[in-house]
């Protein structure tokens, strides 16, 4: 098992519709994600910056890099496309996080 972390950021004012939405995240989008090898997924929103921090587990046989091609992902890039902050097809910007320390 893998953890990784990457940091994105939501539109100023954006905070409860972003919270609201991830709330009733839709099945089918959680289902992709499992099958992808994806678990243990938080996001935490820095609010002086209004970055969102997310964290994820994911198996060592992950298909994580072929989630940008289904349906499902591009229409939920889509649906969050007014909150945060994207490129141009719709997925989020999001920027790597490099691990500096753990403690178990």
């Amino acid at each position: 098992m893998e953890k990784i972390a990457f940091v994105m950021t939501l539109l100023p004012g954006k905070e409860a519709e972003y919270k609201k939405r991830h709330d009733d995240i839709w099945p089918e989008l959680v289902t992709a994600l499992k099958a992808a090898g994806v678990s243990d997924y938080s996001i935490f929103h820095e609010k002086s910056s209004n970055k969102l921090f997310a964290v994820l587990k994911r198996t060592s046989n992950h298909s994580m890099d072929n989630l940008p091609l289904q349906p499902i992902v591009k229409k939920w890039w889509a649906f969050m496309a007014d909150i945060m902050e994207t490129h141009s097809d719709n997925s989020p910007i999001a920027e790597p996080i490099d691990l500096v320390f753990h403690l178990e």
